[in-house]
């Protein structure tokens, strides 16, 4: 068995072996007592004081309804006859108590001890249970389920001040089930580490006695078996009987025929089913209930192939899973010496000489094998058995009494199993753990949720392993954080059960858990916390006696189990069961998923805690508002992917000449390297259109910038190559023309007046990064009332639809021209974009305006100084008649200087345009590519002083170069000048 190791003493215990004496009278006055004292004497003391005990008390229970000739009693007192042995002349008795707390057995190193010691001490039927008797060795052992050591003043009573013990609980090595608890008891002062390792010691051959014992019941069964007339069957794998052929399998044959007898032999009916093995061939197993002559009941479990002589007569009475069209089968003839295949699961006895279970050497010779009785019996797996009548075969192949005679043997069948219902029961429940712990791997974490996660701990868990299970997780560990404090901030999470309705603290309420609760004291020590019977834990009724009294009624054991992963406490799962009671194999079965369940929902919590801050950081790089514009009314959306978030981007970006910029892209890969190259990309992409630069140099330029990203990774061990794809279109509202290039993005869609949606045919272009590859720009008709739609792949693009159906089903989206682009957006993200993206959605809808001819000024002009007053007086009349008297000053002193300049240092022709919209924009354009340098002129200069006039009363100026040609333009606030 694998025990957990002793709980460490705290530093500031006596060293005398008295335990905390002052810290146990400061409990007993009620006072806080936190430390000097171990996490399970303080528990214990907890419980004590909320069952009302006294630690005055020196009365125990005492009952005389105990076995003294039970299997705990006959495993233990050979063993206990070697500790006194061992132990002898010294103050240790040695007791066995069984799983209530009674006392079975005492033994004492000192032979006076029997004379001296008060009854409770020397006496079996004495109940040291904790509830009874307080903290003391075999109460704790079997409340803590554990190895557990009580110096002095750790025992709850008065009575015990003056010794020590150390106590271990003792299981049966099939069902795991604690039998009962081995204490050694001393007075304080004979406290010696090696007490530990031999208690240890003994207690696992106590247990190994146990397990003699079913092996024993096993090999009765068999010399039974043999004596009703079976002794002409065979194993699965050989053993003829005269005349018959052999029973072959294949060894995973054998697992599946061996897997169903374990569950007809947990049934412990007479039974016939059939099992169709992955070959094809069909085998059916009898199920034959049968007494030894000692009275142990069990189950032999025969094997008869369909392709046998007789399997198609075989007649069963009141059978389970009956075979129709069986018959009767005649007795084969005897075979000398028959090979008999044990089942699988207990140890094989070797022949030759063995150790019996006390620990002393056996007598039994080859062939034979010493139960823990003494008792001799025929060995296991592989060798051969024989009986005699009424017993086993004798070696002359004589043949036994047949207890049943209607009952013959068939002439071609193998045993496959035999043993007890009980442990064809352990064996099925042990085979469904497996089953379970197989179906967690697969069920627990599926998804990157911390909630859903839970859930899927607590699907797994119901009803297999409980009725109900609770899960409570602190709120930072659903947002994605560690949390300072779990035990202040937990939330029921999830509630999950068989039915609803029950009185359980519902998801989203506040969690706090009592000072004596089984659920505290699993968060505080990180171990699983086992209560078999609610209505016997004190702790559990005192955290909330009216609601717990509530829950009663429909729950009665209780397994708490921290949720730990990496160190770090996640939150607790609570499994509960309404009928039967939890064991230590179900606490190790929930231990194992909540410890499976808890990596999840930590990965699940990581993934969370990146995935917030990358959606942070992608959010604040996006733009937080619209420019003010008049060419485009726009609204937006960005929705990230459900798995990662991404990089995509977009951008309304306001150019010269009353001109819009929109910017659509999409950086390769999720995460934070993504989201951090997005951002550098749309500055970048900015800055490029804010230079005045046409799409397609725009692009050139993206595309130098991803290539120069790419080789400045200075170990090389990045994401690899980055690549990204964008759109970026300029609308002119003067001439409602728009321009647009992409860089391997989607093309957009054009929503025209009469609702018709088209895609405009516009060159691809490589993703940028490529380098060197050239990009082309169209330019097409947006009349006023227009919509332009600027999206990223992750709209269209989705592994289960094909591309060209969602373009039409965002044609048939977007046919709405009357929609406010606010409502053309969510009515995409509706009905277009995939329930779960899983690639980010950045969607831009730009419905375009015209600017209102009566608002444009133009002139041209040939390259003469003659003609700069004539152009200033019309633009002055036409400005008064805008209603811009008071910027009329600015504007005019701006285009004498635009205009002057242009003569003396451009070409013709010269052009003049004035722009009233949200600004007054001046504009004076002519054919040379030379542009004007802001520059400070010095005081004796003559000159140099223009373009800085211009910079001090317009709010911005710039250059636009054209194909042919450049415009030097200036923007004019209309408040006062």
């Amino acid at each position: 068995m694998v025990r957990s190791g002793e709980e460490p003493k705290p530093a500031g215990r006596a060293t005398d072996g008295t335990g905390p004496a002052r810290p146990r009278e400061r409990f007993l006055q009620g006072e806080s007592v936190e430390t000097g004292v171990r996490t399970s004497i303080l528990n214990s003391w907890q419980r004590c004081r909320s069952l009302g005990l006294s630690a005055d008390e020196s009365d125990l229970p005492y009952t005389e309804d105990f076995d003294p000739g039970g299997r705990i009693v006959r495993a233990a007192a050979p063993v206990l006859d070697r500790l006194q042995s061992a132990f002898s002349g010294s103050k240790v008795n040695i007791s066995v108590a069984d799983a209530n707390g009674t006392v079975l057995l005492r033994r004492f190193g000192d032979p006076a001890m029997a004379r001296d010691l008060p009854a409770i001490q020397r006496v079996p039927g004495f109940v040291f249970a904790e509830q009874v008797a307080g903290t003391n060795g075999i109460g704790l052992a079997l409340a803590e389920r554990q190895l557990i050591r009580v110096h002095g003043a750790e025992h709850f009573a008065e009575r015990a001040q003056q010794s020590a013990c150390v106590a271990l609980p003792v299981r049966d090595p099939l069902s795991g089930r604690i039998e009962g608890v081995l204490c050694f008891g001393y007075p304080r002062g004979f406290d010696r580490p090696a007490l530990a390792a031999a208690i240890r010691r003994a207690a696992e051959v106590i247990e190994q006695r146990l397990l003699g014992q079913s092996s024993a019941h096993e090999r009765a069964l068999l010399r039974a078996y043999l004596a009703t007339g079976a002794e002409a069957a065979v194993g699965l794998r050989g053993g003829l009987a005269t005349g018959v052929p052999a029973l072959e399998f294949h060894p995973r044959d054998q697992a599946i025929l061996k897997e169903k007898a374990a569950e007809l032999i947990s049934r412990a009916q007479r039974a016939a089913v059939d099992v169709t093995l992955p070959d094809g061939r069909r085998v059916t197993l009898v199920s034959r209930p049968m007494t030894s002559a000692s009275g142990v009941r069990g189950v032999a479990i025969e094997a008869v192939p369909h392709d046998s002589p007789a399997s198609g007569s075989l007649l069963l009475p009141h059978q389970v899973d009956e075979r129709p069209g069986l018959a009767a089968v005649p007795a084969a003839p005897l075979a000398a010496r028959p090979s008999i295949s044990l089942p699988s699961g207990h140890p094989v006895v070797a022949p030759g000489p063995v150790l019996a279970a006390d620990g002393g050497r056996g007598t039994g010779g080859p062939g034979e094998a010493v139960t823990a009785d003494g008792e001799r019996g025929v060995t296991g797996l592989g060798e051969t058995a024989a009986a005699g009548p009424g017993g086993p075969v004798a070696a002359d192949g004589g043949r036994g009494a047949v207890d049943d005679p209607s009952e013959a043997p068939f002439p071609a069948r193998g045993l496959v199993m035999l043993g007890e219902p009980h442990v064809g029961a352990y064996a099925l429940a042990a085979r469904r753990r497996l089953e379970l712990l197989s179906e967690a791997s697969a069920r627990i974490g599926t998804t990157l949720d911390v909630r859903r996660t839970a859930e899927e701990l607590a699907e797994t868990a119901v009803p297999r392993l409980a009725d109900f299970v609770t899960i409570d997780l602190p709120e930072a560990v659903l947002r994605g954080e560690e949390s300072a404090d779990p035990l202040a901030d937990l939330r029921r999470t999830v509630l999950h059960g068989v039915r609803e309705g029950l009185p359980f603290t519902p998801p989203g309420k506040r969690i706090d858990f009592g000072p004596t609760s089984p659920q505290l004291r699993c968060l505080n020590t990180g171990e699983p916390v086992l209560e078999p019977d609610l209505k016997a834990a004190a702790g559990w009724l005192a955290q909330d006696p009216e609601h717990t009294a509530r829950l009663l009624a429909h729950v009665h054991s209780l397994i708490a189990v921290p949720l730990l992963a990496r160190g770090v406490l996640l939150g607790i799962a609570s499994f509960y069961r309404a009928g039967s009671s939890f064991g230590d194999d179900d606490c190790s079965l929930a231990q194992e998923l909540a410890t499976r369940a808890a990596l999840s929902i930590d990965n699940a919590r990581r993934y969370t805690h990146e995935r917030t801050m990358v959606l942070a950081l992608q959010r604040r790089l996006l733009p937080h508002g619209l420019p003010d514009q008049d060419a485009v009314e726009v609204a937006h959306r960005y929705l990230p992917a459900e798995s990662d978030v991404g990089g995509d981007w977009y951008d309304v970006i306001p150019l010269s000449g009353a001109r819009v910029g929109l910017l659509v892209g999409d950086v390769v890969g999720h995460g934070m390297l993504s989201a951090a190259t997005m951002g550098r990309l749309r500055t970048a992409a900015r800055s490029f259109a804010e230079l005045d630069f046409p799409p397609d140099e725009v692009l050139v330029h993206l595309d130098n910038l991803v290539g120069r990203l790419d080789r400045e990774d200075p170990d090389g061990k990045g994401a690899g190559v980055i690549g990204a794809t964008c759109l970026y279109a300029v609308y002119d509202p003067a001439s409602q023309r728009c321009l647009m290039a992409r860089a391997g993005h989607p093309p957009p869609a054009l929503v025209h007046p009469d609702g018709t949606v088209t895609y405009p045919d516009l060159p691809a272009g490589p993703p940028l990064g490529l380098g060197g590859l050239p990009f082309d720009a169209v330019e097409v008709d947006l009349p006023e009332g227009s919509q332009l739609v600027l999206y990223t792949d992750g709209l269209i693009e989705d592994r289960n639809r094909d591309v060209d159906v969602v373009l039409e089903q965002l044609r048939t989206a977007l046919a709405h021209p009357e929609r406010a682009p606010e409502d053309t957006c969510q009515a995409v993200l509706d009905t277009v974009a995939p329930a779960h993206p899983h690639d980010d959605i950045a969607l831009l809808v730009a419905r375009v305006h015209a600017m209102d001819p009566d608002r444009i000024a133009a002139w041209e002009l040939p390259a003469d100084p003659a003609l700069v007053g004539e152009v200033r007086a019309d633009a002055v009349r036409r400005l008064t008649e805008w209603g811009l008297e008071e910027t009329a000053f600015a504007a005019e002193l701006i285009l004498s200087e635009l205009l002057t300049n242009a003569i003396r240092h451009g070409a013709a022709p010269i052009r003049v345009r004035l722009l009233y919209g949200h600004a007054l924009i001046c504009e004076v354009s002519d054919a040379s590519n030379t542009a004007p340098h802001l520059r400070r002129a010095a005081s004796t200069d003559e000159g140099g002083r223009g373009l800085f006039l211009v910079a001090q009363l317009s709010r911005s100026w710039g250059t636009r170069y054209l194909p042919e040609g450049k415009v030097i333009w200036a923007e004019c606030g209309l408040e006062a000048a």
